[in-house]
């Protein structure tokens, strides 16, 4: 028999302690059939792991479902050794192509185009083609404006890039954004490498258009299928997270793929989903108590690992 883990990670909005669904949690497992099941606590009330001999194939009742993140999976493999991960709303807060176009004051517009390619509605090449054409004339120095004012990153992503790097894992920043700030963010964060599309200017200001070809879901997929060979990196030891249409492809192709505060589309292709926690939830699915995360802060000059 496999030994399967199920991961609870609390609801921080909950008003009672986690360990008050564990006893619930346990007797789900035990009407799916699992055996041997075993309880250990990653983070005390905050995240905690139930061990099994059994099948992966279990539904849990919506009060465990509406108490906590959770991720169902084996054991094997489970702290993984590649993860790729999308910027905008994931890595970050904020859509950067949107704080840009607000500097244009033109953000509804862009936002409402941004919001249906993320929803799959549109299809993304052409989504950010128009909306790249929309910013055209904006100066140079606005994205700078932008990087300081507007992107702040989403709790706990220093924190999810630090320990993994610390325990031998390699972090892709995959982006259908700009370069202008993936390789910041990749900087504060630690990520190895970061890919993204590139802005094209002229005179200080931007041309409306970006170099070809585009990052889109199928570039987030290639740097996944690359980096799996250029590393000796077994699928199962490998992860994927984002919050949109254009991360469905590498999130399916992942070991572990999991949607982050997402839209239906890449809620409903991930193997694990985030709705409640901020990014160590990924930690925590991973197996890492909460003693081995790297909490070290970011010094600027001092590089981004």
């Amino acid at each position: 028999m496999t030994t399967n883990v199920l991961t609870l990670v609390a609801n921080p909005n909950n008003d009672f302690p986690l360990s008050s669904i564990i006893d619930k949690a346990e007797a789900s497992l035990r009407d799916a059939g699992a055996q041997d099941i075993n309880i250990h606590w990653l983070a005390m009330e905050i995240a905690c792991d139930l061990t099994f001999e059994g099948d992966l194939e279990i539904t849990l009742p919506e009060e465990i479902r509406s108490a906590a993140d959770f991720c169902i999976q084996p054991t094997a493999h489970r702290k993984k050794k590649l993860l790729l991960a999308d910027m905008d709303s994931t890595i970050i807060t904020v859509e950067c192509i949107d704080e840009l176009a607000d500097f244009a004051g033109i953000k509804d517009q862009v936002s409402e185009i941004t919001e249906k390619a993320m929803r799959g509605e549109l299809d993304f090449n052409d989504a950010f083609k128009e909306r790249v054409a929309m910013l055209k004339g904006l100066p140079e120095e606005v994205l700078q404006k932008t990087f300081d004012e507007r992107v702040t990153l989403m709790p706990g992503a220093r924190t999810l890039i630090q320990t993994m790097k610390k325990n031998g894992a390699y972090t892709a920043l995959v982006s259908g954004g700009f370069t202008f700030f993936t390789s910041r963010v990749r900087e504060i964060t630690g990520f190895d490498m970061d890919d993204s599309n590139e802005l094209q200017f002229e005179e200080g200001k931007l041309t409306g258009k970006a170099k070809e070809p585009i990052l889109n879901s199928q570039a987030k997929l290639d740097n996944l299928e690359r980096l799996l060979k250029e590393k000796g990196i077994e699928r199962e030891e490998s992860a994927a997270i984002g919050d949109g249409a254009n991360d469905i492809p590498m999130i399916e192709a992942s070991g572990l793929g999991i949607s982050y505060h997402a839209k239906p589309a890449a809620e409903a292709a991930a193997d694990a989903s985030i709705r409640y926690g901020d990014l160590t939830t990924l930690l925590y699915f991973q197996g890492y108590a909460r003693q081995e995360f790297d909490t070290t802060p970011y010094i600027e000059g001092a590089g981004g690992s």
